[in-house]
């Protein structure tokens, strides 16, 4: 081999790597790296018909410039005075004249299936902010259940931990047939063995690309399925769903190990275990979740009668929680369970609404929270991000504890970020830069539901698992 062709060859094998090295870096909080599409990434949001055969489609930034949704609805008035939207039945999106009786039709069933449930939110801005949140997570609802991240390339999966958190908030504002198709589809996919894929494609098959069962999946599962059921107990149908709860409560159970706690597993960052501080222990993002899961499914099997179904996953969710007070707690219930763990923002699945805290959360949460603030504004997930951009799902997160404990400060404080960093067409975006600009995929599914959670605790306490 001659000096130059060795030379050649050493930059293809470093180029090479740093492909793999970008890989290994993806976007974590259910997404990766965007792909190559014909609709940019940066959308600020959708438009859809609502109905059968269901089509939504992105709206470009050129077309968003001075336009804006008709309130209530998915239809964008562009700045020319003529509406674009897609008619019900459509797979296309068309611009109409505004006097078009197609307008008027797709602005009354948006606005019909908004009424239908509540929208929350204290203020005029919140519920503006709710009702677009609720029509995001409609449109990013397929007639099957499917509930999508998002619209686009590497987003336009499911991830049973999205799902979970859609269901809760169209439990939460009275869609409970929205939120039973979710739990239906995720009643689908569930393998014989109870666990989940890491993620879906909307026609329910799983991805094969390698990511390891995250088993966070199985707590966030049954945790909404038992939130519906508070809400909504027709609509939870647990004649239906009770064997994919038995099957993801009783893996939840057999998961643990001696020491009360799951084996490591990828939580909602999706990295291997083997990149934790602490490879061999399960972070808090698997343990807290798994926590609230199995509460859950014993309250579950109280009200169905099944006794004998609540004692074992009584049991199990107590031998956990001793496990996480004994490792998590003397460190301040970090990340991983060691001495020095990075803050990260799992410690709010410690707390309402997911679960009764123990003796120390809250002032967790409140230490960490402070320690994943940005000086701008928003989150980060954990303090391995550093402090390029805030992540929306987070901050949701911190808004959701807050408005839980009725810290209503606090929780008009995170909130107020968010409904103040969303895009122009006011959807809640993954990220949001250093400068407050849309810096990640909106609308964001996970962001949009936990922005709704939090308004709704100002009608009503959300349920918590009892335990």
């Amino acid at each position: 081999m001659t000096r130059k062709t060795a030379q050649r060859a050493a930059r293809r094998v470093r180029h090479i790597a740093l492909l793999l090295l970008v890989a290994a870096l993806s976007a974590t909080c259910a997404a990766g790296l965007p792909r190559t599409d014909a609709s940019p990434w940066r959308s600020p949001g959708l438009i859809g018909n609502g109905g059968w055969p269901f089509t939504r489609v992105a709206v470009t930034p050129e077309e968003a410039a001075g336009a804006s949704y008709v309130p209530g609805s998915a239809v964008l008035m562009l700045p020319d005075g003529r509406a674009r939207l897609i008619p019900f039945g459509g797979g296309e999106p068309l611009t109409l004249h505004r006097d078009d009786p197609r307008v008027a039709d797709a602005v009354r069933s948006d606005q019909a299936w908004l009424a239908s449930g509540t929208v929350p939110g204290a203020t005029a801005q919140q519920r503006e902010a709710a009702a677009r949140a609720l029509l995001d997570l409609r449109m990013l609802t397929l007639p099957n259940g499917a509930s999508t991240a998002s619209w686009y390339g590497a987003w336009n999966y499911v991830w049973p931990r999205d799902g979970a958190f859609a269901v809760a908030a169209f439990a939460a504002t009275g869609h409970g047939g929205d939120a039973q198709r979710v739990l239906y589809f995720l009643a689908r996919t569930q393998a014989p063995t109870g666990l989940w894929a890491a993620r879906y494609r909307p026609d329910g098959t799983a991805v094969t690309d390698g990511r390891e069962v995250q088993l966070d999946s199985l707590g966030w599962v049954l945790w909404a399925t038992w939130f519906l059921h508070e809400k909504d107990p027709r609509a939870a149908n647990l004649d239906t769903l009770w064997p994919m709860v038995r099957r993801a409560a009783d893996r939840s159970a057999t998961a643990l190990r001696a020491d009360g706690l799951p084996p490591p597993s990828p939580d909602y960052w999706e990295r291997s275990p083997s990149r934790e501080q602490a490879p061999h222990a399960p972070t808090l993002g698997v343990c807290a979740p798994m926590l609230a899961g199995l509460r859950a499914a014993a309250a579950l099997a109280t009200d169905r009668g099944d006794a004998g179904a609540a004692q074992r996953w009584d049991r199990a969710a107590d031998r956990l929680s001793a496990a996480i007070e004994r490792r998590f707690a003397p460190y301040g219930y970090p990340r991983s369970p060691i001495r020095g763990g990075a803050a990260d923002a799992s410690v709010t699945f410690l707390a309402p609404p997911f679960a009764t805290p123990a003796p120390g959360v809250l002032a967790a949460v409140a230490r960490i929270r402070d320690r994943l603030r940005l000086a701008g504004g928003g989150a980060v997930p954990g303090e391995a991000f550093g402090a390029s951009a805030a992540w929306t799902p987070e901050t949701g997160l911190f808004a959701l504890e807050a408005a839980a404990i009725g810290d209503r400060a606090g929780g008009r404080d995170w909130l107020g970020w968010l409904i103040a960093h969303r895009t122009s067409l006011g959807s809640f975006p993954e990220k949001v830069d250093a400068r407050g600009r849309q810096a990640g995929v909106a609308p964001l599914g996970w962001t949009s539901a936990l922005v709704v959670l939090s308004l709704a605790t100002d009608r009503s306490a959300l349920p918590v698992p009892p335990g």
